[in-house]
């Protein structure tokens, strides 16, 4: 198979987003735009990944380094003056290599997988020196057209150049492309400034290729959604629906029942086992997952935890990076901090707030109370309105209460201190020693 190299369009300033972050670091069902291109090109198998960066580069780099992606690259285009010019430097990185330079938009994030894999396989069989992802849309304004003669592309024509007639041609170009990188580079060079600011623009290049008898191929997508571009506000909505909608569908033909989908927040990473209930306005975030024959009643947020099987959460708790175990109970109106465990059958009251805290097995803290730093042993029973006093105004303290420990309400634990195995402590106490 021949080498195949991955290059991302991200340097543009977004001006219509009004807004100071870069565009491509819009989040959208819980990754930025741009994770949503690198992602679906990841099959590709690619032995490089450059992103082209201009706009507030050093806030990119810094977000996408961490990315997972040993072969990722940054080059800058300062300025920006078209997207011609943007590959043009990343000439360096491609000086003697061969193979095929896809060419991804850094805002386009619904672009599938399977059609990139489609489009590359076809460039590769047919031994184009160019291949265009095209699609059919309805309402075509604002694309570039593709235009053809007895049915072979000819070359891309601006909205803004076309003539009335080529303005009711519905095929559009996406901005995606697959190129062999041997004639690439020398094109590029060729292309003109154009415009008020004389830019230098890559659908030129497929013009050039024709005068060149360089043969110029296209793949059609499947779905015209695919190639959506996120420009402003209000489409970073409409596309977040889609992907809400996608998301929301997939579960539910999985056996996940959703009272009101339209209501349901559900991230593309979640997954949810089959036989639980979804209530209205439930919000399931990063990389949760959620086992089955769950309930989740109205209001309740789940951030990058792992909730077990059979578990209920009642309405308008709060759970991020936590684990709950299987047959847990889960508030109402509970909140569970970072690196907070409940065991299996574990309780959790309304009004309560975890914290670093682990509760074992069949152990619960049912009402108003505040347990953090704490290793709550299997079988505990935290009376109302108890408290973990875990800070002392410079360090945190721990506070371990071992099986079957009985706490009365109003208890105060001035941490660090252990209560002993079987303990019972009467409802007011202040305990500043080990309890035996």
């Amino acid at each position: 198979m021949p080498d195949r190299h991955v290059l991302v369009l991200a340097a543009g300033q977004g001006t219509r987003m009004k807004s100071s972050r870069p565009k491509v670091l819009h989040r959208l069902a819980g990754s930025s735009l741009v994770e949503h291109v690198l992602r679906a090109a990841t099959p590709l198998d690619a032995r490089s990944t450059t992103l082209v960066v201009g706009h507030q580069a050093n806030i990119l780099e810094h977000a996408l380094q961490p990315s997972g992606i040993n072969t990722l690259r940054f080059v800058r285009q300062e300025p920006q003056l078209g997207t011609a010019h943007a590959l043009l430097q990343a000439e360096p990185f491609f000086t003697g290599v061969t193979g095929a330079l896809v060419v991804l938009s850094g805002d386009a994030p619904l672009i599938g997988a399977r059609t990139l894999k489609r489009l590359v396989e076809t460039h590769e069989a047919s031994g184009a020196a160019a291949t265009v992802l095209t699609a059919v849309l309805d309402r075509p304004s604002g694309y570039g057209r593709i235009l053809r003669h007895g049915g072979q592309f000819t070359r891309i024509i601006e909205e803004s150049d076309a003539s009335p007639e080529q303005q009711q041609v519905r095929e559009v170009n996406s901005g995606i492309y697959a190129f062999d990188l041997a004639p690439l580079f020398a094109t590029l060079h060729e292309v003109p400034e154009a415009g008020p600011k004389n830019e230098r623009y890559l659908p030129t290049v497929f013009s050039l290729y024709r005068r060149k008898q360089l043969p110029v191929e296209t793949v059609a997508a499947a779905d015209p959604n695919e190639i959506r571009g996120i420009n402003s506000q209000s489409e970073l909505a409409e596309v977040s629906s889609i992907v809400r909608q996608s998301k929301n569908e997939e579960l539910m033909a999985t056996g996940v029942t959703l009272e009101d989908p339209a209501t349901t927040y559900i991230d593309r990473d979640v997954d949810v086992g089959p036989d639980t209930v979804i209530h209205p306005g439930v919000m399931l975030e990063g990389r949760t997952r959620i086992g089955a024959r769950c309930e989740l009643h109205a209001g309740v947020r789940v951030v990058n935890s792992t909730v077990g099987a059979d578990v209920t959460i009642r309405n308008f708790c709060v759970i991020t990076d936590s684990h709950i175990s299987d047959g847990a109970q889960v508030g109402p109106f509970a909140h569970l901090r970072p690196e907070s465990s409940v065991g299996k059958r574990g309780r959790v009251g309304n009004f309560v707030e975890l914290k670093k805290a682990t509760l074992g097995e069949g152990a619960k803290a049912n009402h108003l109370s505040y347990v953090g730093d704490a290793t709550i042993g299997p079988g505990v029973n935290i009376g109302a309105g108890t408290i973990t006093c875990n800070y002392d105004g410079a360090a945190k303290h721990h506070t371990t209460l071992e099986a079957d420990v009985f706490i009365g309400s109003g208890t105060q634990l001035v941490a660090p201190v252990t209560v002993g195995k079987g303990a019972y402590v009467a409802a007011g106490s202040c305990i500043t020693d080990d309890v035996p």
